[in-house]
């Protein structure tokens, strides 16, 4: 990794916690109401409201808006306006590296080309690819990166920073890996979902990966979020120009995923792991300049 190091303090992420409750209780009760409020609103899609319907759109679309609805309450009862203000501003904080643009917008893509050649190599036939509405990725890219906000304040912009005030920024990206992909459990109940009854181990261990690389993008934009919400805007649209998931879903707790799936979140864990090691090793340069 060639970025420079740089603290949580020179790009201010070490923001103040609530008054009103006790140190650190302020991201737990994030991922508490983040859980509730979602929850809520998947798991009657996921019983039987139409994903289709008014409700349905109405009540997957809360859910999915859930983490930054959370985190500006949240803010907004520590901090008022001047904390939503500055939760709002790190979409566009900067500078922002223009390579960060092109990783962000390729790393899935590059991913799942890599994992298409394995597979090819070592089963003797090419996986599954989806070219179909290649020429509509850009545009859908461009439109759903601002959506994308709806996730990203919550998960990049309150919870990380504080996580890894606490923790460091490895530990902290991982673990927030992981609520992360449970976060979306609800999800493969639902009928006519891309992930109904899709295998869950590989999605949660392919998004824990994810969140590395894209708390990486964090920290090179200086604590921005305009990275995080590009790339969770690609992965969303690039992912299934290879298709990892199975005509025939095998059930959510079965491990007898596609060799794709498997293959994907090996290689981004293969990466994930390079990109924890630079966090480890400047590890002490970030706590340092805090001091």
């Amino acid at each position: 990794m060639t970025t420079s190091p740089c603290s949580s303090a020179c790009w201010n992420t070490r923001t103040p916690r609530p008054a009103l409750v006790p140190p650190g209780a302020a991201t737990l009760l994030f991922f508490l109401f983040t859980f509730l409020l979602a929850w809520a609103c998947f798991i009657p899609v996921a019983r039987g409201v139409p994903v289709g319907s008014p409700l349905g759109v109405f009540l997957v679309t809360l859910g999915a808006f859930a983490p930054s609805l959370v985190a500006i309450s949240l803010t907004a009862r520590a901090r008022g306006a001047e904390g939503g203000r500055e939760l709002f501003g790190r979409i566009l904080r900067g500078p922002i590296p223009a390579r960060g643009f092109v990783i962000a917008l390729t790393y899935m893509l590059a991913i799942k080309l890599v994992a298409a050649v394995v597979h090819r190599l070592a089963f003797g036939v090419w996986p599954r690819f989806d070219t179909s509405e290649l020429y509509v990725i850009p545009f859908a890219i461009a439109i759903s990166t601002f959506a994308q906000a709806g996730e990203e304040l919550g998960w990049r912009g309150y919870a990380l920073p504080r996580m890894a005030d606490r923790m460091g920024l490895a530990p902290a990206s991982v673990l927030l890996g992981v609520l992360w992909g449970v976060w979306h459990l609800p999800l493969f109940y639902v009928r006519g979902a891309d992930k109904f009854h899709q295998a869950f181990l590989p999605y949660v261990l392919a998004s824990t990966a994810l969140s590395v690389a894209i708390a990486w993008l964090y920290t090179s934009s200086r604590g921005g979020l305009l990275l995080p919400m590009l790339m969770h805007s690609a992965v969303n649209n690039t992912k299934d120009i290879v298709r990892s998931g199975q005509v025939d879903p095998p059930g959510v707790f079965s491990l007898a995923a596609s060799r794709m799936a498997w293959l994907t979140a090996a290689l981004l864990w293969v990466s994930a792991i390079a990109i924890l090691t630079w966090m480890v090793r400047t590890e002490p340069q970030r706590a340092e300049r805090e001091r």
